[in-house]
């Protein structure tokens, strides 16, 4: 992409079991970090599980994105069919999650159906529900690392690099 083109818009779907901690965080973080880009993303995030449509964010989600920063405001829901054909790209988890999206996904969907964290150290997001706050934190780390290995691969190095150079430059942490 040259350097006077404008970025092409992206629809993003990150997912997880019950979508109230791993997949609102991978949806925050994403966005946080394409906005302080300027890049024209949209991000939502589901579960393949319908536990807790409705809900908002386990609170110590919502604990470690404001700790960095990163606005969250999200209502639990499940993964749609119509989700397949609205987003370019439907991230997963983890492998469960992955299998899970793979198998409802209909024949030859819009969206590209990906572990998210093939887009970094190829490695699942481990549910943190259970335990305590540090896997919350590592659950940070990996969503905003995966968000900018996304972004890179998406935009391309150089696009990610000069908006990343010019977020710095002017401060701009949202």
């Amino acid at each position: 992409m040259s350097g006077s083109q404008e970025p092409k818009p992206v629809r993003v779907l990150v997912v997880c079991l019950g979508n109230i901690c791993r997949s609102p965080m991978g949806e925050a973080v994403l966005q946080h970090e394409a906005n302080r880009l300027k890049l024209p993303v949209t991000v939502d995030s589901a579960g393949t599980a319908g536990y807790h449509v409705g809900d908002t964010p386990d609170e110590r989600t919502v604990e470690t994105c404001e700790k960095h920063g990163v606005p969250i405001n999200h209502q639990a829901r499940q993964v749609e069919k119509k989700d397949f054909k609205e987003f370019n790209y439907i991230l997963a988890s983890d492998h469960q999650n992955l299998s899970n999206l793979q198998r409802i996904a209909p024949k030859n969907p819009k969206a590209h159906v990906a572990l998210f964290g093939s887009f970094g150290d190829d490695k699942a997001i481990a549910d943190p529900y259970y335990g305590g706050m540090p896997g919350f934190e590592q659950c940070y780390k990996q969503c905003l690392a995966y968000s900018q290995g996304l972004l890179k691969s998406v935009y391309g190095e150089e696009v990610y690099n000069a908006r990343n150079s010019e977020a710095e430059a002017t401060g701009s942490q949202l």
